[in-house]
């Protein structure tokens, strides 16, 4: 054993690398993203990994890989789980061979998703164990425990650590690489009676489904993460006491000390609840609060166990509005909820909790709220605002999609009328049109997005004669997540080259005929192509092609000449460039940021924006 500072991530990829994880796949999203990356740089040579095109996908390539008795890891986000919910929910039926461990990333806040979604309901609806660890440290040990449940009981099991897990670091005990399990999978042995679900083999394990879980309830009340901490110090005969699991546990113990803590249960694994041990938490208790985030979990458990045993016990948390019902938790909003249920009774923790905020107020002021922005010389700029010019004065509808192009609603672009979900704004383009017959419809997605879970939604645009325009931004990488190849960048994360999955192709294949390519930055041409594209009917596309600015290098800066400058401000009020500003009352252009893309040069109506440096290497006078 060894110590390293880890990422939560990286210390679930490594948790599952010492597991011997035979292969990983996955689709990026934060906050899940950089397990399947550390695995890919610090895997063992026996290791697959792969970006799959969704995760749907993913979820297929690893239970077949499970099948020939592998184990195996699926990473997704928690919208992720629900592209690949369709495989899921037959697979749990089926079982798997090897070890097999979904983990699904949860973001609390929520900070970057569409949805708050909680992955605990979503293991109580698919009957499959949940694993839900409160730091980094417990993670790296809890995926390797799970890998030995999934082989145990011949199940997929969830992983879900929220995006405090994730993205906190910590020094980690982390196994050295001769401690690594070895796992030589079987293969893949024939067996239509296991293997191919049919009606009759759903009904029989949809049985034994229900057995194991009472089962694995029994077992998770001896597991060694569900624990039951005593009241310490003057709080010892105190009949109240705190549930709670996850990042909320380490808020709730930070919330109270060591030295004056009630009764508290940690719910390492919140599906099969472990009943039994629940009992031995709640007996001598006339109160308990429940700390959780998302939904309310842990609360309804024990509502329903003190129900059926008929427990005097009053069970309060998210449903009783005692624990706010959306949004991540907090050290302060801990406190205060704790601070809440024991009252004026349980004056050594309210003076300990009154401390603890006391501490905090010491620390440095927040930063000031940035709302997040295209990057400079980003080419989703240059397209948007391109349809934009073409499309002026018209009756339109601008469907966007999940990716940094949902950037593209902020002002002064405004150019995001719908985002549902990925791929989805095809869709809603096609369905708008089917109603409103004189409304231009559009429809942006990206590169990636495109293989992901654009392809269908275009066949049935060209299936039912639909009329809209397709935009597909293409900046030749997954941008916002972080840059991860994809079908069309000629590369995996195995590090081999392969041969680019062309877009016009496949949509020429789709039965696309007006297929068109143009470099967003060329101002003029783009504007011209949309107008012209626009006004065919039928399914038609314009593919918006630049590279990302985060993999190009910057070609230069622009500068003001300010003898031509007439401070009409058209470049700031038009695009919103981040590296445009005002600077003493004039146009300013910040150096740091620009990256000469030239969209604002070919927009000034006096031609006073120009490449390179002014006199003296500054970007103006």
């Amino acid at each position: 054993m060894h110590t390293e500072f880890l990422m939560g991530n990286e210390a679930i990829a490594m948790g599952a690398i010492a597991a011997g994880v035979n292969l990983i796949s996955g689709y990026p999203g934060t906050p899940s993203t950089e397990v399947l990356e550390t695995v890919a740089k610090k895997r063992t040579n026996d290791c697959y990994v792969e970006w799959s095109v969704n995760e749907k996908v993913a979820m297929e390539v690893a239970a077949g890989a499970a099948y020939a008795g592998a184990r195996v890891m699926v990473t997704m986000k928690q919208v992720g789980l629900n592209v690949a919910a369709d495989p899921l929910m037959s697979l749990e039926y089926i079982g798997v061979k090897g070890g097999m461990v979904i983990l699904v990333a949860d973001d609390p806040g929520p900070i970057s998703s569409q949805t708050e979604q909680d992955t605990r309901q979503f293991s109580i609806f698919s009957k499959l164990p949940c694993f839900d660890p409160v730091s980094a440290q417990e993670a790296y040990e809890m995926v390797q425990e799970a890998f030995d449940y999934s082989e145990k009981y011949h199940t997929p099991v969830f992983l879900r650590p929220t995006t405090r897990v994730c993205h906190g670091y910590a020094s980690i005990e982390i196994k050295d690489e001769n401690e690594y399990r070895k796992i030589a999978p079987e293969g893949f042995v024939k067996d239509s009676k296991r293997w191919v679900i049919f009606p009759r083999l759903s009904y029989s394990n949809h049985k034994k489904i229900e057995e194991r879980n009472v089962k694995l309830a029994e077992d998770f009340s001896e597991y060694g993460k569900n624990k039951i901490f005593p009241a310490k110090g003057k709080q010892e005969g105190s009949r109240r006491g705190i549930a709670t699991g996850g990042i909320s546990f380490t808020y709730t113990m930070e919330a109270m000390g060591c030295e004056n803590m009630l009764k508290l249960f940690k719910v390492a694994t919140p599906h099969p609840f472990p009943e039994k041990a629940a009992l031995r938490f709640l007996e001598g208790l006339d109160e308990v609060l429940c700390i959780e985030e998302l939904d309310p979990v842990i609360e309804r458990a024990l509502t329903y166990i003190a129900g059926k045993y008929q427990l005097p016990v009053k069970i309060y948390g998210k449903l009783t509005h005692h624990v706010a019902n959306a949004g991540e938790n907090t050290i302060d909003s801990v406190m205060a909820s704790i601070k809440a249920f024991v009252g004026e009774t349980e004056e050594a923790i309210v003076k300990e909790l009154d401390s603890a905020a006391m501490d905090s107020a010491d620390l440095p002021p927040e930063l000031p709220v940035r709302p997040p922005v295209l990057c400079a010389g980003c080419p989703h700029r240059a397209s948007f605002y391109a349809v934009k010019q073409a499309m002026k004065g018209k009756k339109t509808i601008f469907c966007g999609d999940i990716g940094c192009y949902t950037l593209g609603n902020a002002m002064p672009l405004d150019m995001v009328d719908t985002c549902l979900c990925m791929g989805a704004g095809l869709g809603i383009a096609q369905g708008v049109g089917h109603i409103e017959k004189d409304t231009a419809c559009f429809a942006f997605v990206g590169d990636s997005t495109f293989f992901a879970s654009a392809i269908p939604s275009v066949i049935n645009a060209v299936y039912n004669q639909a009329d809209m325009t397709l935009i597909i931004l293409d900046n030749s990488t997954t941008a916002m997540t972080g840059h991860q190849p994809h079908p069309g960048t000629g590369h995996t994360m195995m590090g081999e080259i392969v041969a680019k999955i062309d877009i016009v192709s496949v949509l020429k294949g789709i039965g696309l005929t007006t297929v068109e390519t143009v470099n967003p930055f060329e101002y003029s041409q783009a504007v011209e192509t949309v107008k012209r594209v626009a006004d065919e009917s039928g399914v038609k596309a314009i593919i918006f092609k630049a590279p990302c600015i985060a993999i190009v290098k910057a070609s230069g800066c622009m500068h003001i000449n300010t003898e031509k400058c007439i401070n009409c401000r058209k470049c700031i009020k038009e695009i919103g460039c981040p590296a445009l500003f005002i600077e003493n009352g004039k146009v300013a252009i910040d150096e740091s940021l620009c990256t000469g893309c030239t969209l604002c040069s070919q927009l000034c109506p006096v031609q006073a924006i120009e490449g390179g440096k002014a006199e003296g290497g500054q970007s103006h006078e």
